[in-house]
Formats: structure tokens, C-alpha cells, sequence
């Protein structure tokens, strides 16, 4: 396996990719055999994926609360409105 991918790179990834990438690197931890210097470039890749696939979730759960906040407005400012509207067009 190759040293880290340029930071670049690594902020392109999608959630899976990272994922996946991040598997990868702990299967190669734990298979051991490396160097010390192989570990630790695998080591701080580990870490670079991580915080990634984490952003990747705090973006989901930000767009989750929002679009929960905005479906709680709608009900809570006259989110029947629209049958409302229906039934005054049928005269």
C-alpha cells in the first residue's frame, strides 16, 4: 500500500470510498509485517479517512434535523393550508 493520498484527493471521496478506503487500512494494521514507517504513514491515512467519513455524517445528520425543523415549521405554521386552500377552490 502507498503512503497517504494528497488531502486533495482524500476530501473527494464519498462516504463509502472512505469507508471502504478505511477498512483497508485497519486490515493492514492488523495484519502487521510492516515497517514502522509504513505503519504510521498507514496509520495517519487511517486518521485522515476517519475524519472524513465523520464530516461525511455530521453533514447527514445536519441535513436530517433540517429537513425534520423545516417538515415541524410547515405543521406548526399552518401546514394544512394546502387542504384548506383544496376544498375553498371547489365552489
Amino acid at each position: 500500500m502507498t503512503d497517504s493520498a494528497p488531502e486533495g484527493e482524500t476530501a473527494e471521496l464519498g462516504y463509502e470510498q472512505a469507508r471502504d478506503q478505511l477498512i483497508e487500512v485497519v486490515r493492514g494494521l492488523e495484519a502487521g509485517g510492516l515497517s514502522l514507517e509504513e505503519s504510521l504513514a498507514l496509520w495517519e491515512r487511517g486518521e485522515e479517512l476517519a475524519k472524513l467519513c465523520e464530516r461525511h455524517l455530521d453533514g447527514a445528520r445536519e441535513r436530517i434535523e433540517a429537513a425534520l425543523a423545516s417538515v415541524e415549521d410547515a405543521e406548526d405554521t399552518g401546514g394544512a393550508e394546502g387542504s384548506n386552500g383544496t376544498a375553498a377552490n371547489t365552489g
